[in-house]
């Protein structure tokens, strides 16, 4: 059990940065990893030692989130994200400050990760921002690979058609 436990907290800080991604909302985020930690200490029974438990979380905390979204969708709360910035506030001719145009890069490509459809967010989410191979990520949405791996690609396609980014040049090897 506090093999289990240690585990379990050092899934945390992931878990919470998925969280915020996922809702884009501090206290949400934190409401969910709880209630995430909460059910698999209850559920604990359900682990088989087998598989990995940061996976057997995702898919908890994803289960959590998508069950919040369905009631949303009952009474729609506003996202956080329309309080950012749409442009460079100090104006057109203002000198460019790399910080404040990363910054609004950033806020561009968290609103396009929203307008994603959720599966195709999701997927992104796991394999770009956690970092987890295609394999984890499926067993965490519970989707074979390829549908995993034609997802992403999707969603990166989209990204880049929401923020406008040229794809990524190829080079030639010779």
């Amino acid at each position: 059990m506090s093999q289990l436990l240690d585990e379990m907290e050092e899934c945390v800080p992931a878990l919470r940065r998925y969280a915020r991604a996922l809702t884009h909302d501090r206290d949400r985020a934190d409401d969910l990893v709880q209630d995430c930690l909460e059910r698999a200490i209850r559920k604990r029974g359900l682990w088989r030692p087998s598989g990995s438990v940061r996976s057997w979380l995702f898919r908890i905390l994803l289960n959590i989130h998508r069950n919040d979204l369905r009631q949303l969708r009952r009474a729609p709360l506003p996202l956080s994200l329309d309080a950012l910035p749409d442009s460079d506030p100090a104006g057109p001719d203002a000198q460019p400050n790399s910080a404040l145009t990363g910054r609004l890069a950033l806020a561009e490509t968290a609103r396009a990760m929203q307008a994603l459809p959720p599966e195709q967010r999701e997927v992104l989410l796991l394999v770009a921002v956690e970092e987890m191979s295609y394999a984890e990520a499926a067993a965490v949405l519970s989707i074979p690979a390829g549908t995993l791996m034609s997802r992403l690609a999707r969603a990166r396609a989209a990204l880049r058609d929401l923020t406008q980014a040229e794809p990524p040049k190829l080079r030639s090897v010779k």
